[in-house]
């Protein structure tokens, strides 16, 4: 079989959730604070692999206005039963501190690709719910990690079950702590399997930075006792710092339609810097594995994950690397998201006929309810990306322009703004991460441009270096370097603005418009282009 590079979904597509129907194989993964919520990727030989659709695309589904960085969507879950689609998401309202606001839904599709039903709440005693339809009795099983305030440090108290009725579409019975995890600790990210009449047990432990691993139980019984793998993490990088995939761990299981290969897909960070910054995020990565003799299931070379992994098909890697030029005559492209809001009307629009993007000028940068803030993920260390803006503010209270973004803490904008006596001129805004507060602010003297014109804005980012352009005029004007070389790894989840195993999403760029006057001023972009660079710095490319 081919030799397949790691990762098989790069850029930020952590927590995977795979499963095969027929011959068609899906991953469902965590979006966080960007909308619609969860993305689902297909593919038909586990090494091609196409953004299908994105589930929770309205206000009863998900509405995560006021969630903070690294909040939203966690987790996603992704089963069959037969019938239908099942998805299992948690939509966190808080995350740090003692408390968690966790609360957890099941939504229901006879397609993937929909229509996606109303959300059945089901509880809030933890995150990283699944569901498990056993095949045998025809139940369902509703699990989820247990969170106990009380108990810190170790405020992972396990692993949590409980029936549910789905006549009822309500939990049932008792609720059991049916794994408590190892010495590691932080267990989480529970998937449930049946086979040979042994119930498996697949968790996330160690937290989702350098110690994180895929810990494997099982019992005979589903309500346990759960016995821990001989091996204890069948999957990690945390004894092996110069893995080229590090962060290994919070995976899922899949069979080949014939039965005769088994894979565990995972998430994985890929650090270029001597600081170990990840700045593509969280990604989704596949490893063969294998039963053994004894009933247990092992990776292939494991339990460190192999950067080139056997599967059924080679990847053509050519979209991967080619440019991309997007209009919006038919709506915003599918590689952008935006934050939070489930009323996108109110942020931005498309036209049909001119193929812009106009961005209704709302909060500020960083702001958790609504900011016009649209973007597609980072998915090179290195990349260029443009566009031209239209942008007539009338004072330093309205500013929109190119970002390369990671949360309200973490981003670098160039911006078309105004002085206070109107005078149009470009401004870098930068956060830069620094807890708790950040260096929030303009950053370099503001250069004056004419009051009137398109500006064409533009960003190199080159392994750590990150380099802002401008020229006046369309997308034939010539591009002048302004502001100094920032460090672009700071835009990662080590940065994130949290502590220790605190940010969860990955970097985007894109284009942004705030008017903190409330007079909603349109800021309206001509076009975007992303093109992927080959550039010998960077560490891991694809």
């Amino acid at each position: 079989m081919p030799l397949v590079r790691n990762p098989i979904l790069p850029g930020f597509n952590p927590d995977p959730s795979i499963l095969r129907v027929g011959d068609d194989y899906y991953i469902a993964t965590s979006t966080f604070e960007w909308y619609p919520g969860v993305q689902i990727h297909h593919s038909r030989d586990l090494a091609n692999w196409t953004l299908l659709t994105r589930p929770l695309t309205r206000k009863p589904q998900l509405d995560m206005r006021g969630d903070p960085d690294s909040c939203g969507v966690w987790a996603p879950c992704l089963t069959h039963d037969g019938d239908k689609f099942w998805l299992v998401y948690t939509d966190v309202k808080r995350k740090d501190g003692s408390f968690k606001d966790t609360h957890n839904y099941i939504v229901t599709a006879p397609a993937i690709t929909g229509p996606w039903s109303d959300p059945i709440y089901t509880n809030s005693s933890g995150f990283d719910p699944s569901l498990f339809h056993d095949p045998d009795t025809g139940k369902k099983y509703f699990i989820n990690m247990l969170w106990d305030h009380r108990r810190r440090p170790r405020l992972f108290a396990g692993i949590a079950m409980q029936e549910f009725d789905p006549t009822t579409n309500t939990l049932v019975g008792p609720r059991k702590n049916i794994y408590t995890g190892t010495d590691l600790a932080l267990v989480e990210g529970p998937h449930l399997y049946k086979r040979n009449g042994w119930y498996y047990l697949l968790t996330a432990e160690g937290g989702t930075g350098y110690d994180h691993a895929c810990t494997l139980a099982r019992a005979r019984d589903i309500w346990g006792p759960y016995e821990t793998h001989p091996q204890k993490h069948i999957l990690t990088s945390k004894d092996h710092p110069l893995a080229a995939l590090q962060r290994a761990g919070h995976g899922d299981i899949v069979d080949t339609p014939d039965g005769s290969k088994t894979y565990l897909v995972h998430l994985c960070g890929r650090p270029t810097t001597q600081l170990r910054r990840c700045v593509l995020g969280r990604e989704t990565a596949i490893q063969e594995a294998f039963w053994g003799a004894d009933d247990w299931l092992y990776v292939k070379n494991g339990p460190v994950p192999s950067l080139f992994v056997d599967l059924p098909a080679a990847r053509d890697d050519t979209p991967y690397w080619a440019a991309q030029r997007y209009t919006f005559s038919q709506g915003l492209p599918q590689d952008f998201q935006w934050l939070r809001t489930p009323e996108p009307e109110r942020i931005f629009k498309t036209s049909p006929e001119k193929g812009t993007l106009t961005l209704i000028g709302r909060e500020a940068i960083g702001s958790w309810f609504e900011q016009a803030l649209v973007a597609r993920r980072q998915t090179h260390f290195s990349y260029d990306a443009e566009t031209v803006i239209s942008f007539s503010p009338s004072d330093e209270r309205q500013f929109a322009g190119l970002t390369a973004y990671y949360c309200r803490f973490n981003f670098f904008y160039l911006t078309v703004t105004a002085h206070s006596d109107g005078q149009r001129e470009l401004s870098i805004m930068t956060s830069e991460a620094s807890w708790p507060l950040g260096n929030l602010g303009p950053f370099g003297a503001p250069v004056m441009i004419p009051n009137e014109g398109k500006v064409r804005l533009a960003v190199t980012v080159r392994g750590k270096a990150l380099q802002f352009w401008y020229g006046l005029g369309g997308e034939e004007a010539e591009l002048k370097e302004i502001g100094p070389v920032f460090d672009a790894s700071i835009v990662s989840d080590e940065c994130g603005g949290h502590q220790l195993h605190g940010s969860f999403t990955g970097a985007f760029v894109g284009v942004a418009a705030s008017d903190l006057n409330g007079t909603a001023a349109e800021a309206e972009f001509d076009y975007f282009v992303y093109k992927p660079v080959e550039f010998e710095g960077d560490r891991y490319e694809v």
